[in-house]
């Protein structure tokens, strides 16, 4: 669903197009709302590059121990572990 959001808004904010698409995909990543893929394209990033955005601004990425363990299942499963 395409959002518009007017060029005076954006420039009373002093925000571009894309500076505002990756302050959303940040917000709702650091939110949980989003994974770090869905963020990254969001943002129009890379998943590198949107995760040296994150450091620059001191947000972790979600990878607790159910992550690790989900990966791993899933390398088991691929027959790559």
């Amino acid at each position: 669903m395409p959002v518009t959001i007017s060029d005076e808004v954006l420039k009373a904010a002093h925000i571009t197009e894309p500076e505002l698409n990756q302050e959303l995909a940040l917000v709702l990543f650091q939110q949980e709302r989003l994974t770090l893929a869905q963020a990254s394209r969001l943002a129009g990033l890379g998943q590198l590059a949107f995760q040296a955005l994150m450091a620059e601004r001191r947000i972790p990425i979600h990878y607790g121990v159910t992550e690790f363990r989900e990966d791993l299942r899933a390398l088991r499963l691929a027959d790559r572990f």
